[in-house]
Order: structure tokens, then C-alpha cells, then sequence
């Protein structure tokens, strides 16, 4: 009988113990947070259109203060001895022509495509220098803290070919500030102009709205095939 008694003490000892758990048991870790983006890497080479989406990150914008006189354009371009300011060399460098250039970079002749409108242009004076992330997008999603010597390299920048483009002056007339939730070019275009716009906001670490972001996400899911290269400016 006392023997039953101390093996029943036993058990009930070794019940109010603490039981180890093994390590294949152990809690797993919480997921990660699904609204949490991934930092985006200073440089990338044709990363899927999706991919570099999710590396923009996502803010409200505001236009408070906002005048294209504080981007200082446009400058003496690349090579301040030739005469020809930032519009004149991105307008030369994308000639499937070349026109002729006489004194102070006067350009005659030359032939362009408008990439946004899909035309020909046979005339310099009609095409317009665009920023592909206009002027005024970039002060609502940031730049309005931005330096004025940054503002003004963003305003000129050659550093990417997806920076500036050269169109038609109607086509940029009708982009005028709008990002991809309220403009878009014609359809042919719009996998590299989401690529482009893409690029540039991470290129120059700017954040989207929810509507731009939501707009480029159709896009994505129309370009599979579409990468992004860019390599951003140190702030």
C-alpha cells in the first residue's frame, strides 16, 4: 500500500512540472507585416515591373508651395561649351535625324517620334522637353524638402535616359502634371512609360499616392514582360 501511495505521489509530482517543448514545436515567428515594403537597392538591372513597385513607397501628397521656378531649368547641360542648354542636348541626343546646328545650338531641319502620341515631328521648335515625372509630381511627393541644388539637378537630369523625353509639344500639353491614375500615353506606349516612371521615382527616392500606385499595378498586370533599371541619387 505505501508503495502505491509514493509511486501515485510520483505522478502527480512530475504532472505540476514544466513539460520542455521540443524545438520542432516552438511557436513560428509572426509574418511579416504585409503593408511593409522592402527597402529598394541603390541600383538594379531589369527587374521585373512588379518587383520594383513594391520598392516605391507609398505617401499622401501635397502641393503647398509648389512653383516650377524653384527647379532651376534649364541648365548648361552636360557640356557647358558647346552652347546648347540640357533641352537643346536631350533634344539633339534623340533625333533619329540630326538636324543642323548653327551659332548659340540654333537646330534646324532634324526628324523626331513622339513616343507619347505615336508621331512624327520634323521641326525642334515644336517638341517639348518632358520630365517624366513632371515638375510638380516630384514637389508633392517630396522634393519640396529637397535642396535647391537638388531640385535643380532633378530638373536637368541626363544621368538616365528615362528622365527627359522629347515629345510633341500637344502630347506634353495634354500630360501637363498628371501621374498614371490621370494620364496615360497611347496604349503601344505605356509598358515603357510605366517602366520610365517607375524607375524615375526610385531613381530619385520619391514615394506614390494610392492612386498612382494603384494605377501602376493595372499597368503591371498588362506588362509582365516589362523590367526596370535605375540607380538612385544619393539625397
Amino acid at each position: 500500500m505505501i508503495k502505491k501511495l509514493s509511486r501515485l505521489a510520483l505522478v502527480l509530482t512530475l504532472s505540476t512540472l514544466p513539460l520542455a517543448i521540443p524545438a520542432s514545436a516552438a511557436p513560428l515567428p509572426l509574418p511579416a507585416d504585409p503593408f511593409t515594403r522592402a527597402t529598394a537597392p541603390v541600383a538594379a538591372q531589369e527587374v521585373p515591373l512588379f518587383q520594383a513597385l513594391e520598392w516605391i513607397g507609398e505617401a499622401a501628397e501635397s502641393r503647398d508651395g509648389y512653383s516650377w521656378e524653384k527647379f532651376k531649368h534649364w541648365n548648361k547641360g552636360l557640356n557647358p561649351t558647346d552652347g546648347c542648354d540640357t533641352r537643346k542636348e536631350v533634344i539633339l541626343s534623340e533625333a533619329k535625324l540630326a538636324p543642323e546646328t548653327g551659332a548659340r545650338c540654333a537646330l534646324s531641319g532634324g526628324r523626331w517620334f513622339s513616343e507619347y502620341d505615336q508621331v512624327w515631328v520634323t521641326a525642334a521648335s515644336s517638341l517639348d522637353v518632358d520630365h517624366m515625372v513632371p515638375l510638380a509630381e516630384a514637389w508633392d511627393s517630396g522634393a519640396s524638402a529637397w535642396t535647391p541644388e537638388r531640385r535643380e539637378a532633378y530638373a536637368n537630369d541626363q544621368g538616365a535616359p528615362a528622365s527627359l523625353i522629347a515629345v510633341s509639344g500637344s502630347s506634353n500639353r495634354s500630360k501637363a502634371d498628371k501621374d498614371p491614375a490621370d494620364w496615360l500615353p497611347v496604349e503601344v506606349f505605356r509598358c515603357e512609360y510605366a517602366s520610365a516612371w517607375v524607375g524615375t521615382k526610385l531613381r530619385w527616392q520619391l514615394p506614390a499616392d494610392p492612386a498612382e500606385r494603384d494605377a501602376l499595378t493595372r499597368l503591371a498586370e498588362t506588362c509582365p514582360d516589362t523590367t526596370v533599371s535605375y540607380e538612385q541619387v544619393p539625397l
